[in-house]
């Protein structure tokens, strides 16, 4: 496997080419361009004051030769003090507006990863760590934007040099070109570790993605590990993948390191050079002394902007690295497709499944030619075990999944040339563990129904066991929940989780309910709450209490992904098949009559 066998691209990753990377880029920045327009003025204004600085020297040291004056002295200081706060204040202002200039792309790439991880369909985030997801969506358009403030000082760096090339040129030509026979020496070496640094960058990256998710799943995950006294094993599993991380950073360091100082000492050997030369010129006369220094100060305008991009050649590779994972996320492609976006007029909630193919892998079939229908508000019960199918046509009618061939349809019409949010608008689902989100209870009923008021809430909870339930929250609706809903128990999360569709008033209901075991008066107000949703719309339960199959009016009984029994409850029960199987064996206990023999035979 290798150290590395942990770092391995995503399936969605691609790569891009520089030219590919600078186009995507350039898009991104085209609603900044009055912004960059200005920035592009001031970075010439500045590059021309900073070329300035080492012609105004030499001429001043011609100027001084002999017997120097005081007015030639001060003319000498106060025209690097004019240079140096006209380099000060136009650099603040053109800082000031890069920031800003990438601060709204940043936003803009952010939002635009954001919306596309969260528009991905469930399988994908079956294949990927939402860990890892989340580091693309922070951590590397936070790169993306350092890059974009490291290139724009070292534009202004280049500008200045080529500026100030044109000056030295005019000045000694001979000399010059002495000093531009360096640079592709200089930049040829640069360019050779480009690709080098791109790929520990790279790797750099994924490492760290692997820290983020080994954090977030210990987080979210820390109650279970206590409960088993995991403390240890989820600290090695971190640990495991932050040593990677940093043998894997420290290699990154390596590679890079050696950019600048090679840079470095080329940059030496060619001053003394150049010193040499200029130095037996100016001593033969063919030179003044002012221009031998104007070449020599001119040396660090030459070699700084190279120099410079070497040193950040980290920051810019990273920032390349961060914008391909970025649009690596942003460009991949979904699973589940919609062929149109069909206006989704109120459903009446007829689902036919025709001849219908699905499996998550190539090696997981779940349904062959699977066939079903469902009638205009009817509440149709799902039972079978483990693997048989059930939460995999709940999946398909929500469109978590797409099904591979066959045809699923909802009032007549292909499932897929639906508008995706007019459809999911008018489905409820409430899932096995009911999530809730941070705030309190009537922020989580309205969150689907986000103009509801509190008395329509409060109507329709007093519908549920007459509203004692609300008596059992501390605050009422305004009870904080806490971190996923962990303030209430089960019973109370589930309660919330039906009331949030209730308000919703969905066309068509799924239940993936929850085995958690509650108290009777819990399951009743439970029921209570399902009748309110049954009664209004097409309903797919994936039942796992006895209360729940009652009400349905019609009972599938899944084996291995087929129909193998349908019908109602003592109906089933009268055939003795695989549903009095599985009531005996999964449902029988929770009935009024066992619980009542049980009592007799306690006697």
């Amino acid at each position: 496997m290798g150290f590395f066998a942990g770092l391995n691209d995503e399936k969605y990753d691609r790569q891009y080419t520089d030219r590919e990377l600078t186009r995507r880029i350039l898009g991104y920045f085209k609603p900044q361009a009055k912004r960059l327009a200005a920035v592009t003025a001031l970075v010439i204004v500045i590059a021309g004051i900073g070329a300035s600085l080492p012609v105004v020297v030499s001429r001043m040291i011609d100027l001084l030769k002999g017997e120097p004056s005081l007015t030639a002295i001060s003319l000498v200081a106060l025209a690097v003090l004019g240079v140096g706060v006209g380099l000060w204040g136009l650099n603040w202002a053109r800082r000031s507006l890069v920031v800003r200039a990438v601060g709204d792309v940043v936003l803009d790439l952010r939002t635009r990863a954001f919306r596309a991880a969260a528009e991905h369909d469930l399988s994908f985030y079956d294949q990927f760590s939402s860990g890892r997801i989340v580091s693309r969506i922070t951590s590397d358009t936070n790169d993306f934007g350092q890059l974009i403030v490291i290139v724009t000082d070292i534009s202004s760096q280049m500008v200045q040099a080529v500026i100030l090339g044109v000056v030295l040129f005019r000045t000694d030509v001979k000399l010059t070109l002495l000093l531009f026979a360096f640079l592709p020496i200089i930049f040829a070496i640069a360019g050779g570790f480009r690709v080098l640094a791109r790929r520990v960058t790279k790797r750099g990256m994924k490492a760290m993605a692997d820290v983020n998710a080994a954090i977030k799943e210990t987080i979210s995950g820390i109650s279970i590990a206590k409960n088993f006294r995991q403390e240890e094993s989820i600290f090695n599993s971190f640990n495991e993948s932050n040593q990677q991380s940093y043998q894997v950073n420290v290699q990154r360091g390596f590679v890079l390191s050696l950019v600048f100082p090679t840079l470095n000492a080329l940059g030496g050997i060619f001053v003394g050079v150049l010193i040499y030369v200029g130095g037996l010129s100016a001593a033969q006369g063919i030179v003044s002394v002012g221009a031998w220094y104007l070449f020599i100060m001119s040396l660090d305008q030459f070699f700084f902007p190279v120099l410079n991009l070497s040193a950040f050649w980290a920051q810019i590779q990273a920032g390349l690295s961060a914008a391909e994972r970025a649009f690596a996320l942003i460009d991949a492609d979904p699973n589940v497709i919609q062929t149109d976006k069909q206006d989704v007029h109120p459903l009446k909630g007829h689902i036919h499944f025709d001849d219908l193919h699905f499996r998550y892998t190539d090696k997981e079939p779940i349904l062959s030619t699977f066939n079903l229908l469902i009638q205009p508000g009817e509440t149709l019960a799902l039972v079978g075990h483990t693997g048989a199918g059930k939460s995999s046509i709940a999946k398909l009618i929500a469109r978590f999944y797409e099904f591979q061939q066959g045809r699923l349809l909802v009032d007549g019409r292909d499932i897929r040339t639906f508008d995706f949010a007019q459809y999911r608008k008018q489905l409820g689902i409430v899932s096995q563990v009911p999530f809730l989100f941070s705030g309190t209870v009537a922020d989580n009923i309205r969150y689907a129904a986000p103009d509801v008021s509190d008395e329509e809430m409060l109507k329709m909870a007093r519908e549920i066991g007459d509203g004692e339930w609300l008596e059992t929250l501390p605050n009422g609706i305004q009870t904080e929940v806490g971190e996923r809903g962990a303030l209430l128990s089960m019973g109370q999360r589930q309660l919330v989780a039906l009331m949030r569709v209730l308000m919703q008033k969905p066309a068509i209901f799924i239940l993936d309910e929850a085995t958690a075991s509650i108290d009777p008066f819990t399951e009743y107000q439970i029921q209570q709450a399902l009748n309110l949703i049954l009664k209004n719309s097409t309903s797919i339960l994936i039942a796992h209490r006895l209360s729940t199959v009652k009400a349905a009016d019609r009972i599938v009984v899944m084996e291995k992904g087929a129909i193998i029994e349908e019908g109602n409850h003592d109906g089933l029960l009268a055939k003795g098949g695989h549903y009095a199987t599985l009531y005996n064996t999964y449902f029988r206990h929770q009935s009024l009559a066992y619980v009542e023999q049980s009592r007799t035979f306690a006697k």
